[in-house]
């Protein structure tokens, strides 16, 4: 009986470290993936404040009304929405 309870709870166990491993997988691909933003509009629908590329970047267009969000990616695959190349993405 004792046998029988203990190969159970190892294949409970097992299962459930493999069923959760795989879901983190499956996380960090999505969390890999970057957008492309069309235009400003839509990216400040995500992100009101802009995409900065890093922490100590700052805005040579004066005051905002938004603190930037900093990802040096998503900042990256959507270079072409800073204008002003402060490297600042559509800063509000």
């Amino acid at each position: 009986m004792k046998k029988k309870i203990t190969v159970l709870l190892s294949l409970a166990l097992l299962t459930t470290l493999a069923l959760g491993h795989t879901s983190t997988d499956i996380a960090d691909a999505k969390s890999t993936e970057v957008k492309k933003y069309k235009n400003c509009k839509e990216m400040n629908k995500d992100y009101p404040g802009g995409v900065a590329r890093s922490a100590s970047v700052k805005n040579k267009g004066g005051k905002t009304k938004y603190k930037p969000y900093v990802s040096k990616a998503l900042y990256d695959a959507n270079t072409a929405r800073d204008r002003d190349k402060d490297k600042i993405a559509c800063e509000r």
